[in-house]
């Protein structure tokens, strides 16, 4: 099964990029810092990607990104050659771009596809650890060569290399994911994803559209990303044990560039401190 990675990202600009972390929105960055930040937990979670030695690495930026600018930050990569290529989505909704980036990868399922299987994750995950992502592809690929995973396929007469359907996902906060993966013969699309008249989490739409297809569906650890200040202050304590953890144990992978941010802007988590006596 050929594997690839799409790293799903805005390119980083001041205004742009992060806003609800601002002073503006409530939060406590400027718009300059904002845009730090967010480089820094990009070029940690590409690292972790490539680090996990799972699949081709792509990066898939907005229409409007300037490509000249992502093309100087991917220079800091650990390794920048790793990357297999960088493309643009084509505007639109979310949903939209989303599946873009999917089909330029599976080719709507042709034989001259990019890739069997993806995963697909975004670029604000500072705690992504490379075994989350070998786990995903290990569940995906059991998942669609399972007797259920090739009948959602319409696989009739399956051979040694068959290749059936499923999903797998990692959540992340308010019923959103921050993690999703399919095989190109999956009857799945992004349609009504994150856009829909129901009102329904991105989860939940996710979930019903396996189930009313059928479609074996897997989980993998939860990675929360950085939207919002709360986000961050969350976030923070456990890139620290992540960071404390990567001591001892050499598949773990710290967030380094985010955490640096943090030591040298000052920010730490806190909690408010309860006296009431413990019961």
């Amino acid at each position: 099964m050929k594997k690839a990675i799409i790293i799903f990202t805005k390119v980083p600009k001041v205004g742009d990029i992060k806003t609800r972390l601002t002073e503006e929105k409530g939060g406590i960055l400027t718009p300059e810092e904002a845009k730090d930040f967010y480089e820094a937990f990009l070029l940690d979670v590409i690292d972790a990607c490539i680090a996990s030695k799972s699949g081709e690495v792509w990066i898939c930026h907005n229409k409007m990104g300037d490509r000249s600018y992502l093309d100087s930050l991917l220079e800091d990569l650990t390794d920048p050659g790793a990357i297999k290529g960088i493309f643009a989505d084509q505007g639109g909704t979310f949903d939209q771009c989303m599946q873009y980036a999917a089909d330029y990868i599976l080719q709507e399922g042709n034989a001259d596809r990019r890739a069997d299987a993806l995963l697909i994750v975004g670029g604000d995950l500072p705690g992504l650890q490379p075994a989350y992502l070998q786990t995903a592809f290990d569940k995906l690929e059991k998942l669609a060569r399972s007797p259920a995973g090739l009948q959602a396929a319409g696989i009739t007469n399956p051979t040694g290399s068959s290749l059936g359907a499923a999903i797998v996902e990692g959540s992340c906060q308010e019923g959103g994911f921050s993690i999703v993966g399919y095989t190109h013969t999956t009857p799945f699309d992004f349609d009504g994803v994150f856009y829909n008249q129901n009102g329904i989490t991105a989860l939940d739409a996710l979930v019903h559209k396996a189930a009313g297809k059928q479609i074996p569906f897997g989980i993998v650890p939860q990675v929360p990303d950085v939207d919002i200040p709360v986000d961050l202050a969350s976030v923070i304590p456990e890139l620290n044990a992540l960071n404390l953890a990567a001591r001892y144990d050499d598949t773990i992978r710290p967030a380094r560039r985010t955490l640096k941010i943090l030591e040298e802007m000052g920010i730490e988590a806190s909690t408010a401190v309860d006296h009431r006596d413990n019961l």
